[in-house]
């Protein structure tokens, strides 16, 4: 009796000692499931393509996607068209970030239209032939909005020189866009000087030898790579981007982007890998401001405060012709310089340095991707809250 009382008592306690420790690991797990909802109730608005506000997507048979606020009264219908362009290998879904925060703060003024038919691969086509794209994409929007009043560009990289082709194909002789009138033309980190040669790309650190292999190598990237590296020189014409600073018999490149009420750059004045900011800023080298002397902004902690609109006028003709890769690069800039700053620029600075995402600064810029980019929802809330309707 009493082996088999010994027996039955020491099962009583290895069970006991068995249903604590499910009792822990169940608790264990609870408190993990916990921490993980409240972790995503912190972030819900960087986890759902809602991203915190519902919106109303409109399909058409092309796959074109228009969006308006869901709290619009369906009887009432925006006036204001924002269309939003990605960049190299992006996608109409890399906006979709800041289209809904236009669309939390203008509800029942814009509908925002980010582009699709440029995306991926695509994006190696060349500047001419996504603009003539986009440039129908647009069209194809204002006939599916019939009380369009107003219309505006945002570009992200590649997507502002898209932006400024386009653009020229939709320009009229009464200097409207589409037949709409031009309100904002705003680029984000966009190479509006190219991206070869001059230390324009940081990633070079400001080799000249390592640049000029990226100049050889461009083809690398298909027609966008000649645009961005001005290799392209078809039929003996400049190349493209010099061509895009003036106006032409058939496009009218600068008329285009003075009808617009309001033009604006933001730069990454650090970390930026991609382009570099004088580009980005349109500016010369020695036009920049320097750091040690802009502050952040209070309300907006990336965006520097400080003589960010300087440009100096250079007189005098300039000889286009060049010997070598260094001159020849730096007088085409130079042409493009004098060609754009014919247009009165915002010019907006921006640095993630102390950041943790300081290194994505391209695309953070942009909060291209919410849970990778989320440093950069200041910069956004900044160009809506100054956005002109």
């Amino acid at each position: 009796m009493e082996s088999e009382k010994h027996l039955q008592e020491t099962i009583q306690a290895e069970t006991s000692d068995e249903v604590a420790k499910q009792l822990k690991k169940q608790k264990n797990k609870r408190t993990k499931i916990s921490r993980r909802s409240l972790m995503v109730q912190k972030l819900s608005c960087f986890g759902s393509s809602d991203y915190g506000y519902p919106t109303v997507d409109e399909v058409d048979g092309d796959g074109n996607v228009d969006m308006k606020s869901a709290s619009t009264d369906k009887k009432h219908s925006p006036t204001h068209l924002v269309v939003m362009i990605n960049g190299l290998i992006g996608s109409a879904h890399n906006w979709r970030y800041a289209a809904k925060q236009f669309l939390k703060n203008y509800p029942d003024d814009v509908i925002v239209h980010c582009s699709q038919r440029n995306s991926s691969l695509l994006t190696f086509n060349g500047v001419d032939v996504m603009g003539n794209r986009l440039a129908n994409e647009v069209i194809s929007v204002i006939k599916r909005h019939p009380n369009l009043e107003k219309i505006s560009f945002i570009g992200h990289s590649l997507g502002g020189l898209i932006a400024r082709y386009a653009i020229a194909k939709l320009y009229t002789q009464d200097s409207r866009i589409g037949g709409l009138v031009p309100i904002n033309f705003i680029t984000v980190a966009t190479p509006h000087l190219g991206t070869g040669g001059h230390r324009q790309v940081p990633m070079f650190g400001g080799s000249n030898t390592v640049e000029k292999v990226a100049h050889q190598i461009s083809w690398v990237l298909g027609r966008t790579g000649r645009h961005l590296f001005l290799t392209d020189k078809a039929h003996g014409q400049p190349p493209l981007l010099l061509q895009m600073v003036n106006d032409s018999q058939d496009l009218k490149f600068l008329s285009a982007l003075q009808s617009f009420r309001r033009h604006v750059v933001y730069a990454n004045a650090h970390f930026d890998h991609i382009v570099g900011w004088s580009t980005s800023s349109i500016r010369r080298r020695n036009e920049l401001p320097q750091r040690r002397n802009l502050v952040r902004s209070a309300k907006y902690p990336h965006i520097l405060k400080g003589d960010t609109t300087k440009t100096i006028k250079q007189e005098g003709s300039l000889e286009l012709k060049a010997h070598n890769f260094k001159t020849a690069t730096a007088t085409m800039e130079e042409a493009m310089l004098r060609g754009l700053t014919k247009v009165s620029w915002e010019r907006i600075d921006v640095s993630f340095k102390g950041s943790k995402q300081r290194y994505f600064a391209h695309n953070t810029i942009q909060v291209n991707t919410p849970w990778i980019n989320s440093d950069g929802a200041d910069v956004i809330q900044h160009l809506v809250d100054n956005f002109q309707m």
